[in-house]
């Protein structure tokens, strides 16, 4: 009878693997998606709660009477419509229009660094009293193009020194676009997607060593510059090293922050209550860049468990997807898209509780930005393309391995 059972799991978990093997759309993973995106709506909505409204009304009430909940619910369904169109081509139609998205990508990141400063940053394009910011949309563009770039060979080997400049030409001319706004936080998860994408295309140690010095040997210039002469951005960066050292200045976001998620104890104080340090802004911009700190006062250790485990299931389903996929060009995608959202969450919610330093990153589906949030979606929506694509050859070389 054990024997049985055991036999049984074993057919279900070879019919499991059949499943992600063959092209499928990935259900779970929208479905996952869309979840942080509403629970997304309802953390904006708690740091937007005015008490003196009181609470006694449904949540779609308090949902429309806080302005930012409503707007980003909006985006939400924005998100719908831009998971449709990338949904209508299939990734490797998408892959040959790469030079198109390039030149696209570069003159957008070109064109906002004639726009007005907002945070010292000319990131946005101003339309009316909404933005976009063309660095977000930048990150998918890496993605596709760097992928595509990264496949003109069969083998996974680089062929040759040109070849290595080229790669690095094509990441360098918009990573110093971003650099230039200045935007340090987007420009890390460039880094990292590049990084991320040379080695799981099979470059050499030798290459990405190399890259790495050359990176080192740019860069240590303009830290010594920044550090010797105590350059505000710098300051902001080094503080969560030590944020007892300047708690009302560069530490004060870090601090209050900690302090913030910290009082939320195991269950919260509740979404609703009166006088929590969420509703008294004790954290400034706690809709966006900090809102996990509104998810640790308000929902405690509970509520910031079930985020955590929603991007668990998240990042884990997708590198199965990746794992289970054979084309090289939709794998890269899978796992650039992993990539970048991986990096947001870790660099979020380590700067919230003071383990990595400010950079302005949101943490994905659930900070106020709808560039970011339809990005992110968009984002998920190449990884289902790419599911539901994959060609008979995929399938075929797949189990052959």
């Amino acid at each position: 009878m054990q024997r049985l059972s055991q036999t049984r799991r074993a057919g279900r978990r070879i019919s499991d693997m059949n499943h992600l093997a063959a092209p499928h759309f990935d259900w779970p993973l929208l479905i996952a998606a869309y979840l942080l995106a509403f629970y997304g709506v309802f953390a904006i909505t708690i740091a937007n709660y005015n008490p003196t409204l009181g609470a006694e009304r449904s949540l779609q009430q308090l949902v429309m009477d806080a302005n930012n909940g409503r707007l980003q619910l909006m985006w939400v369904g924005v998100s719908v419509i831009a998971v449709f169109i990338i949904m209508a081509f299939k990734y490797d139609t998408i892959g040959q229009l790469w030079p198109m998205i390039y030149i696209v990508d570069v003159l957008l990141l070109l064109l906002v660094l004639g726009t007005a400063k907002i945070n010292n940053v000319s990131g946005w394009f101003q339309f009316l009293d909404r933005t976009f910011q063309p660095s977000e949309l930048a990150k998918i563009a890496l993605i596709v193009t760097l992928s595509k770039a990264l496949t003109r060979h069969a083998d996974k080997a680089i062929p040759n020194f040109r070849y290595f400049v080229y790669i690095c030409i094509h990441f360098g001319i918009p990573a110093l676009l971003i650099a230039a706004q200045p935007d340090i936080g987007t420009l890390m998860v460039f880094c990292v997607i590049f990084a991320v994408l040379l080695f799981m295309s099979g470059f050499e140690l030798r290459w990405l060593f190399l890259m790495g010095g050359l990176a080192v040997a740019a860069v240590l210039p303009v830290i010594v510059y920044l550090a010797s002469t105590n350059n505000f951005r710098w300051l902001r960066l080094v503080a969560f090293i030590n944020p007892d050292s300047d708690p009302t200045g560069t530490s004060f976001q870090i601090t209050n922050s900690k302090v913030t998620i910290g009082s939320g104890g195991l269950y919260g104080k509740g979404a609703w209550a009166e006088g929590t340090l969420t509703h008294l802004n004790y954290v400034p911009e706690n809709h966006t860049d900090f809102i996990f700190s509104v998810v640790g006062e308000t929902l405690g250790f509970v509520g910031a468990l079930v985020l955590l485990a929603l991007y668990a299931f998240l990042i884990f389903r997708m590198l199965l997807l990746a794992y289970y996929t054979h084309d090289r060009f939709g794998r890269l995608i899978i796992v650039g898209v992993t990539a970048m959202l991986l990096f947001h969450v870790y660099q979020n919610i380590g700067m919230c509780i003071g383990v990595m330093p400010i950079t302005g990153i949101p943490l994905p589906f659930i900070s106020y930005g709808g560039t970011n949030l339809v990005v992110n979606m968009a984002g998920i929506a190449l990884v289902l393309n790419v599911t539901q694509n994959k060609s008979s050859v995929d399938l075929t070389q797949k189990q052959s391995e």
